[in-house]
């Protein structure tokens, strides 16, 4: 089995009782489908991802990062659940079930996953479906669920297996220690001392670049707004909107930019809207915004594990028109293209020495019965109040795009209507947005901490608005130019 990158162990070593790890989804189906039928469903197919048997195995003082191993005591049931919400509950309710579900952590001794199925809301499913950030990204994510779910109603047919899965023999701890040991000894063998400091000029104005974006974050600090200002709980609260791609290619035909640079518009708009509602101290302020970039070349396509690098572009903090805001959002992304600021960061993490993982032997406690941040979770620090704010060198939010299907998907012969994206949150990061794509529809999924951000539903509101506004832009321009 193979052992965690340290871009996918990153994700359990930064996993705490607030901030759990995993990257999640809520798909609301037409109809009423019962339990037992998905649990025959994920069975048929559970020998296509043989990544859902396998669980972390640790080794012994952390000398080199955990390995996947298969699960001896897999039981399917640990990991399809079913909760029903009252009868005749509204599907808001139901998601708020579903991100009440999605805040526990996951069994560490068990593979990181599972599907929960919602039942109580007329003529609807709700499947929760979760997954470990150390065993997928969104783009990997959404390739499970093109396993899972079918582009027919009728399904598609799954051959089994032509023999019974057999678990291999689990490693015993001096097993693991014995062959990390020999995992360290043979990459250290395979380093080749000579190639340090040969890059080429492209390569070093890269790093130097990169050096430069690095240190902006401290000479350039941003707004430090409410949901930045204090460390996560672990509850989450979580509201969406959905857009046609049509009304979103009308903004792009009239006013330019991309689905990325709309998206963007709309965003930071609202979270501006959200700061002056709030009586925050804007102007004059940005905000800086973490978009991940997928990186997973065609090679890589179908294999789970994270290939993600980010932009961060650094847009106004205070409302604006929304033709200037997209304006603005177009320049900045311009500029970070140009200056290939992805592509410094990329190499930037490739070279950047690993992290020693017998540092992070204390996070085998996480999730366990001596997990030092339990007591963090049940007794979250304060939330500072503004003017005792320190300057913001981090970035306020992450606001990641997952490209999904652009045609209906099934499960069970039930329709997808709708796919909502469930971000992770962690540190000072208390709200966060995921775009998913599906089915000729961009849904914005808002997510906070309700502690640092208690009202998402304003945000919400004021995306919806600033939507408007934008679309009403496009539509008056094209009138104009067609006139």
């Amino acid at each position: 089995m193979s052992r965690l990158t340290t871009a996918d162990a990153s994700f359990v070593y930064g996993e705490s009782k607030s901030g759990p790890m995993h990257i999640s989804s809520v798909m609301v189906l037409e109809g009423e489908l019962a339990y037992e039928r998905v649990f025959e469903h994920i069975n048929e197919r559970l020998h296509l991802i043989p990544a859902y048997r396998r669980k972390l195995a640790p080794v012994p003082m952390n000398i080199a990062h955990p390995r996947w191993i298969d699960d001896p005591d897999f039981d399917l049931a640990n990991h399809v659940l079913h909760r029903r919400v009252p009868e005749g509950s509204s599907l808001e309710v139901a998601v708020d079930e579903a991100i009440r579900i999605n805040e526990e952590m996951f069994d560490r001794s068990r593979p990181l996953w599972k599907f929960v199925v919602i039942s109580g809301v007329p003529d609807r499913t709700l499947i929760l479906q979760a997954t470990h950030h150390a065993m997928i990204d969104g783009a990997s994510g959404v390739e499970l669920i093109a396993i899972i779910y079918d582009l027919d109603p009728d399904g598609t047919p799954v051959h089994a297996p032509n023999e019974p899965w057999q678990p291999e023999p689990e490693p015993s701890a001096g097993e693991l220690f014995s062959e990390a040991m020999r995992d360290n000894l043979g990459r250290l063998a395979k380093t080749d001392l000579s190639q340090i400091g040969s890059w080429s000029d492209q390569q070093q104005a890269l790093m130097a670049r990169a050096a430069r974006i690095v240190g902006s974050f401290v000479t350039r600090p941003v707004v430090t707004a409410p949901f930045n200002a204090g460390l996560v709980g672990p509850e989450r609260r979580l509201r969406w909107l959905e857009k046609s791609f049509g009304e979103i290619r009308e903004v792009r035909r009239a006013l330019g930019g991309t689905i990325n640079d709309v998206v963007l518009a709309v965003v930071s708009e609202a979270v501006s809207r959200y700061l002056v509602a709030k009586g925050e101290a804007v102007d004059d302020q940005h905000m800086r915004i973490m978009c991940p970039v997928n990186v997973r070349t065609e090679s890589k396509k179908g294999a789970l594990g994270n290939q993600v690098s980010a932009i961060f572009p650094v847009l106004p903090a205070w409302p604006m028109a929304l033709v200037q805001r997209l304006a603005a959002v177009i320049a900045e992304t311009d500029r970070i293209k140009g200056n290939s600021e992805a592509q410094a960061l990329t190499m930037l993490q490739d070279s950047a020495p690993e992290p020693w993982p017998v540092g992070m032997w204390p996070t085998q406690l996480v999730g366990g019965p001596y997990d030092p941040t339990a007591l963090a979770a049940r007794m979250p620090a304060p939330v500072l109040p503004a003017g005792v704010r320190p300057p913001n060198v981090g970035f306020n939010f992450v606001c990641t795009n997952v490209p999904g299907v652009q045609v209906p998907q099934y499960l069970c012969g039930h329709e997808v209507l709708h796919q909502i994206g469930v971000l992770l949150l962690s540190a000072n990061l208390g709200f966060g947005v995921t775009l998913l794509s599906y089915n000729k529809k961009l849904v914005f999924g808002f997510i906070s901490e309700p502690r640092l951000l208690p009202d998402v539903e304003r945000i919400n509101e004021h995306a919806e608005e600033a939507f408007e506004e934008l679309l009403a832009a496009a539509r008056e321009r094209t009138s104009q130019l067609q006139a």
